[in-house]
């Protein structure tokens, strides 16, 4: 698909920072959230972009942009921080005059996808999370060896930056292992068009640094969670673990050894078809602020699940939790359900946090 079969325009940051935009094809509303590296331009000559942007671009009005720094936009921002992003994404969004849309975010940018859908939950349908996380790099526990590597990591982004040297083959590799030679240079020239080597690394140590691990237990839309399972860049495990965080979320394991799919494997169809059919799916509707938590038809122990469920504990955490077996739980659930007239857990997790449940509850949990 052409490059001029998109309308690309310009809108202001609160900051001043110009950003750049792009609307792509016809139909609902979706938005791909900006990545690492974005131009809006030479993505669709970029063998690692070009088959997202023909895969959903027919069906969808696509938006999507530049990040400060990368592409269109003013590559030196004064302000580039994780709440930038933020700002930025409201802006394009408000700009483009999208009202409800969907979400497509892959990597260090789901987290702006998260975080955006915790503070503006009216806007968003539902939300796609392709090789992402919730907690930065940085954050999480690592031995010894994997914090060396991230030192390391950041030097050679710095030191080596889009030139066809070693770097292109631990770089590339990372992100495409099962890649050909074309499929590293073509990552190679998108790392040299879409920004310089101290914005990159800057952005990178952003997407390092980030939690939105309480953002992502308020997101009350569904949201699908796409992992590959051998993914160098972004660990399987991070992906499992917003399962756990955000409610009702579903998770599918791909298999690909690849954290930006190759078109031509097969994991590819799938990943796409899975998508297509969650985007395509009816959002149910989130309960009424009218429906109030029948509060006093839950028993002690009722009472104390539902309040583990809104603050975003899955079965075995609750099960943990309360000195029971998951079974036990289950049960307690589908009881509770019948009770507050809700069908899925999201419900019943927006409906418990407006009546005062989660971490800040006054009320007496049951242990």
């Amino acid at each position: 698909m052409p490059a001029m079969k998109q309308t690309i325009q310009f809108c202001t940051a609160p900051d001043g920072v110009k950003l750049a935009y792009a609307v792509s094809g016809d139909g609902p509303p979706l938005v791909m959230c900006a990545t690492w590296l974005t131009h809006l331009e030479s993505r669709w000559r970029s063998l690692a972009w070009q088959p997202w942007l023909e895969a959903f671009s027919p069906d969808h009005t696509l938006l999507s942009y530049d990040s400060r720094g990368c592409g269109l936009s003013d590559r030196d921002p004064g302000d580039l921080s994780f709440e930038a992003w933020i700002r930025d994404f409201e802006s394009v969004i408000d700009a483009a005059e999208f009202q409800q849309f969907s979400i497509l975010a892959a990597c260090q940018h789901g987290a702006v996808a998260i975080e955006y859908a915790a503070r503006h939950p009216e806007r968003v349908r539902k939300i796609v999370l392709y090789g992402t996380y919730s907690l930065g790099r940085v954050l999480r526990h690592n031995p010894p060896v994997e914090t060396e590597k991230t030192r390391v990591v950041a030097s050679l982004l710095r030191l080596g930056w889009a030139q066809d040297n070693a770097l292109l083959q631990i770089w590339a590799h990372a992100f495409q292992p099962e890649g050909t030679i074309e499929h590293w240079h073509s990552w190679c020239d998108f790392q040299r068009v879409a920004t310089s080597a101290e914005t990159a690394t800057r952005m990178v140590e952003i997407g390092w640094n980030v939690d939105v691990r309480n953002a992502a237990r308020k997101i009350k839309c569904p949201v699908l969670i796409l992992h590959p399972e051998g993914d160098q860049v972004v660990p399987i495990e991070e992906g499992r673990a917003l399962v756990s965080l955000i409610p009702g979320s579903r998770f599918i394991e791909i298999d690909s050894k690849n954290h930006m799919p190759l078109a031509d494997e097969p994991a590819w169809p799938r990943l796409v078809s899975e998508i297509r059919s969650f985007l395509a799916e009816a959002a149910p509707a989130i309960p009424a602020r009218s429906h109030e938590l029948p509060v006093d038809e839950l028993t002690p122990r009722e009472l104390s699940v539902l309040e583990g469920i809104a603050e975003g504990m899955d079965n075995a955490e609750l099960a943990a939790s309360l000195g029971v077996s998951e079974k036990t739980v289950r049960n307690h659930i589908t009881r509770i359900f019948d009770k507050i007239r809700v069908k899925h857990r999201y419900e019943a997790i927006v409906l418990a946090r407006e009546a005062g449940l989660g971490a800040n509850s006054r009320l007496t949990r049951v242990r």
